[in-house]
């Protein structure tokens, strides 16, 4: 009886190991994020990809707008009413100290001017929706539908109606990414209003800020409100952006532990305005011959006397 052949057919045969195959591709994947890392080199396929899954994004988010869309036309209309009635209320009740806003701040202009100081660049912006989050389960950031087409660029500040939300940090043709200052790489300068006393405020990647670097015996309470210094040239000053919640001293450290929170909802998803850029502030001057080398002393220096040595005249 014929022996019969076990071998599989040709289609069959097994190409290399997969083990093999795993460590090449292992290999390849850890080559190109170190080169993108450090040289950016997949910048362009970035932008690429992301004008070709813009509308499969849209696509795939269209339900979950669509339902949300009928639920807010589905309302009732008496409680849409009783809604409208209230801010019309509210609007009479903040009119007498809207207007006294006005007037000062019209007679802080005037104040500006007669004092020759700079008048403060007013801020304009435009509004983005956010439509998502990043992948990264460890960043704070969220994507928003203004790119490059609506003149966004990186770097541009990002508030809401209670105060800062972040920074453009990325910017694609139809989307931009922003980083929330609560992320662990984001900062910003910051003053106390209570004192005015200013330092710079750290992301801690789990919704909280902390104030460091300030001394054990600073004079910061709880409940001290934080806004923007304007000493990075990115934030416009008196933006509100965190409050003191707890602080920790210890006679053992030099610095005290002060953690915020962020008064603006950073955690929340709407609507943000993406503010213009600031107007770039004066070059420092340059420092005068005078201040960067001091006069030589050619004066002849006095030879010190060693102890115990005659004068010239002894004997």
């Amino acid at each position: 009886m014929a022996a019969f052949d076990h071998s599989p057919p040709p289609f069959f045969k097994q190409g290399p190991a997969p083990l093999a195959l795993l460590t090449l591709y292992v290999a390849i994947s850890i080559s190109l994020m170190v080169l993108d890392a450090k040289f950016r080199y997949l910048d362009m396929a970035r932008q690429a990809v992301a004008v070709v899954t813009h509308p499969l994004q849209q696509l795939a988010h269209a339900p979950a707008r669509g339902i949300a869309q009928a639920g807010e036309y589905f309302q009732s209309v008496g409680t849409l009413q009783d809604e409208n009635q209230r801010l019309k209320h509210a609007k009479l009740e903040m009119a007498p100290t809207l207007l006294r806003l006005q007037q000062l701040e019209a007679e802080n202009t005037r104040l500006r001017r007669l004092l020759a100081v700079h008048e403060r660049q007013p801020a304009g912006g435009q509004v983005a929706q956010i439509l998502y989050t990043a992948r990264d389960p460890f960043s704070r950031r969220v994507i928003v539908d203004k790119g490059q087409q609506d003149k966004v660029g990186a770097g541009l500040p990002v508030v809401d109606d209670a105060g800062i939300v972040g920074q453009v940090t990325r910017v694609y043709p139809f989307v931009s990414e922003i980083t929330l200052i609560t992320d662990k790489d984001q900062a910003v300068p910051v003053q106390i209003v209570r004192n005015g006393l200013r330092s710079v405020v750290f992301g801690l990647g789990n919704g909280q800020l902390e104030l460091r670097f300030m001394p054990a015996n600073a004079d910061v309470q709880e409940g001290d409100v934080l806004v923007t210094s304007g000493l990075d040239g990115i934030f416009q000053p008196g933006f509100p952006v965190a409050k003191v919640a707890r602080i920790e001293r210890e006679a053992s450290y030099s610095f005290a532990r002060i953690l915020c929170v962020p008064v603006a909802g950073v955690e929340n998803f709407g609507e943000v305005m993406i503010l213009a850029a600031r107007t770039a502030p004066a070059p420092r001057p340059e420092p005068s011959e005078a201040v960067e080398g001091a006069p030589e002393d050619k004066a002849p220096k006095a030879k010190k006397r060693r102890p115990g040595a005659r004068g010239a005249g002894g004997h």
